[in-house]
This record gives structure tokens, C-alpha cells and sequence, in this order.
């Protein structure tokens, strides 16, 4: 028995029978139209709206149609899902996401919104005039001027059997409503992942997604790579270089290792930064971080003995975020293959800038002892990105990127396009 209460009324059940209802009221609108086209072929005074039961229906049977029609488009789908994610008790993931874009998930979307109107109204229309009439039917025993007055005589409410079966007939007839409603509300949430859930066109479009979230964390994970190595490697020339000096220039071992601490405190900020980002899900391929516009900062840092000699030609500021910050990392890792694997030498960085796209060269002597060439390897050791990441930045906006040895010179060049921005 609580099993049965349960399912009549349980909460369940009342969601979805106000969702029901909620079909009944949208079936509204095309009803009305309905009785407008079907009530000059009836030959009642009042129209449909005094009409016969069957005039009813006709208006019925015409609005299903328009409503079907007014279904296909798009922005139906999401409207539905909302409301039957909220009261057909049906799981969430179970539902596509986003309006209804091919023909084949707005037919579905259509079939869906007609089923919901056409149960919904029912339903609701019981629920409007069952309740007052099984009412009626229970007091009916107790009231000799009901049954004696013309209201129970167009309902056939003077048969002489309701007089004992009044009570049970009304409870029954309720007991019905709610089992119809239950039903129809089952017959709904069975229906709505079918007709609401993916389509094969969305589950590409939800791998698409997916492979471009997989790609910005790929970022993120450049980012912080580059970010924290960066930063490490400048730690580790200026903390060698304070041990060496230690007993003999106290100032500069001081100023490294304020220098060490504002590298250490600027990169937590960065990695802070990058870990929010990840734990907000702000997977939109637009992450924070340096632009050209800091490259000042970068420059200066003191563990590059002697600094970068730099050439700028153009107006940086007009570089769109994206190419900026890639940039700002490709020179980042550069200097950073430049005091790890040439410490002390002289380091150039030139920035050209046209109206299509943003050179970068960077360049520094070899080391002089034999084979040491070989020692500048494409990737970190310990399977880092190195070099490989500046290529793929590059490649990432459509760009390139090479480095090698010219002319006794170790060289890192890369050009991006300015649209690569807009990618």
C-alpha cells in the first residue's frame, strides 16, 4: 500500500504532474487557434466553447499540428530539456545539451514537444474537471437538493444507485486521475531521453568539445612548464653563482638572493594563477599570463649575465592577447636554453613586427669547447617540451619555429601569424 501511495503521489509523481500541466498550459495557445478554424463548422450558438465534446476534440486534433511546427525550431530543445530535467525525474547526463541544430534533432525535438502537449492537455483538463465532479459525486448522498437539481440531471446524477455509491464512485474516480497522471508522467520520462537525448551530430560535437578542452589543458600544462622551468633555472644560476661569491662579494649575494625570492614569489603567482584556472574549468583557450608587454620584467631578471641586447620594431601593443602571450613564452624558453646550456654569453633578441606577422630571432654564441653543440637538446632533460613546446606554440597559431646553429651561433627564430589571435 505505501508503495502504491507512493507512486500515485509520491514526489516523484507530483513533478511530474505538474510537468503535465505545464504541457497543458503550452498547449493553450494553439488550442485557441484551434477553436477559431474548427468553430465555423459548428452549429452552435456559442461556438466550440459551448460546443459538443467532439467539437472539443476537433479543436484538439487542429492545434497538435501548429504546435508540431512551432517545435522545429532550435531553441525548443533546451526550453524542454529544462523542464523535463527538473520534473520528469529522469538523470541529467541523459539529456543533449544546446539547441536543436540538425533536421533529425528537431524533428525528435518536435515529437517530443507534440507528445508533451497532447498528454499535458488531457491530463490537465482532467485535472481541471474530474476533482469538482467526484466531489459532487460524494456529497451527493448527503444532499437530497443536489440530487434533486437540474446540474444533476444533465450529468445523470439522479440515478437512484448513487445514492449508496456516491462515497466510493468519487474516490475512485480520483484514485483514476491520479493513476492516469502517474502513468502519463511515466510514459513521459520514458520517452524524453529518446526524443531529448543525443543525437550522433551532438556526441560529435560533444567529442569536438572535449578534444579542445584536452587540448587547452595540454596548454596549461606548457604553461606551467615553462613557467616554473624558467623560473628554476634562473634560481639555480643565481644561487650557484651567491655559493661561489659567497665569502667575498656579500652584495651581490644579496641581491641574488632577493632576486631569488622575487622569481620564487612571481612564480607562485603564475602557478597559482594556472592551478585556478584548472580548478574554476575555464576551458576556453584564453589563459592568463604574460604579454610582450613584460618582457621588461623578463629581461632584467639577474640571473641573465650580461642582459639580452634587444631590438624591437613596431608597436607590440597592437599583437592580439593570444600571439602576445606565446611570444612572451618562445622568448621565455629561450632565454632559458640560453643560461642552461650557454651561461655568461652574449644573448640578442630581436622583435619585428608587419602588418601580417611578429618575427622573433634570438642568438648566442656556441660554446667554444668541442661537442658542446650537441649538448643543446630539442627537450629538457627529463621529458620536458624545451624546444619541442616552442614549435608547438608556433605551430598552435599557424606559425613557425626553428632553431639550430648558423654561422657559429646558436639561433631560435619563429614567425606568428598576427590572426593567429583570432583562431
Amino acid at each position: 500500500m505505501r508503495r502504491l501511495r507512493g507512486a500515485l503521489l509520491g514526489r516523484r509523481a507530483r513533478l511530474r504532474w505538474v510537468h503535465l500541466i505545464l504541457g497543458g498550459a503550452l498547449l493553450m495557445p494553439f488550442w485557441l487557434l484551434g477553436t477559431v478554424l474548427v468553430s465555423p463548422f459548428t452549429d452552435m450558438p456559442g461556438g466550440v466553447w459551448g460546443g459538443s465534446a467532439g467539437a472539443q476534440f476537433a479543436a484538439y486534433g487542429v492545434a497538435l499540428p501548429f504546435a508540431a511546427v512551432t517545435a522545429l525550431f532550435p531553441l525548443t530543445r533546451p526550453l524542454s530539456v529544462a523542464a523535463a530535467r527538473s520534473l520528469c525525474g529522469v538523470a541529467p547526463e541523459r539529456f543533449a545539451d544546446g539547441p536543436a541544430r540538425s533536421w533529425a534533432a528537431r524533428v525528435r525535438t518536435a515529437g517530443w514537444f507534440t507528445l508533451h502537449v497532447a498528454v499535458g492537455g488531457l491530463v490537465a483538463g482532467a485535472s481541471l474537471a474530474l476533482p469538482p465532479f467526484a466531489l459532487s459525486l460524494m456529497v451527493l448522498p448527503f444532499s437530497a437538493s443536489l440530487r434533486a437539481s437540474a446540474a444533476a440531471s444533465f450529468w445523470s446524477l439522479d440515478q437512484a444507485w448513487l445514492v449508496w455509491g456516491g462515497v466510493p464512485a468519487g474516490v475512485l474516480s480520483l484514485v483514476a486521475l491520479a493513476a492516469a497522471a502517474a502513468g502519463a508522467g511515466a510514459l513521459l520520462a520514458r520517452q524524453a531521453p529518446r526524443l531529448l537525448g543525443p543525437t550522433p551530430a551532438d556526441r560529435l560535437a560533444a567529442a569536438e568539445r572535449r578534444a579542445a578542452e584536452l587540448a587547452v589543458r595540454n596548454r596549461i600544462a606548457r604553461e606551467l612548464h615553462d613557467s616554473v622551468g624558467h623560473a628554476l633555472s634562473a634560481v639555480t644560476l643565481q644561487a650557484g653563482a651567491a655559493r661561489k661569491v659567497l665569502d667575498s662579494d656579500v652584495a651581490f649575494v644579496r641581491e641574488a638572493l632577493a632576486a631569488i625570492e622575487e622569481t620564487a614569489r612571481r612564480t607562485v603567482g603564475e602557478l597559482d594563477s594556472v592551478l585556478g584556472l584548472l580548478r574554476q574549468g575555464e576551458d576556453d583557450g584564453e589563459l592568463p599570463g604574460p604579454g610582450l608587454e613584460a618582457l621588461d620584467r623578463l629581461l632584467s631578471a639577474p640571473g641573465l649575465r650580461p642582459a639580452p641586447a634587444v631590438t624591437c620594431g613596431g608597436d607590440l601593443a597592437r599583437v592580439p592577447g593570444p600571439v602576445s602571450r606565446e611570444a612572451y613564452r618562445i622568448v621565455q624558453e629561450g632565454l632559458t636554453n640560453a643560461v642552461r646550456h650557454a651561461a655568461g654569453a652574449a644573448v640578442s633578441l630581436r622583435i619585428a613586427l608587419d602588418e601580417e606577422e611578429l618575427e622573433i630571432t634570438m642568438e648566442n654564441p656556441l660554446p667554444a669547447a668541442p661537442g658542446a653543440p650537441a649538448a643543446r637538446r630539442p627537450d629538457r632533460p627529463g621529458g620536458g617540451r624545451g624546444l619541442t613546446g616552442v614549435g608547438e606554440r608556433a605551430r598552435l597559431l599557424g606559425g613557425t619555429a626553428a632553431a639550430g646553429p648558423v654561422d657559429g651561433m646558436w639561433r631560435l627564430t619563429a614567425r606568428l601569424p598576427l590572426t593567429g589571435g583570432s583562431r
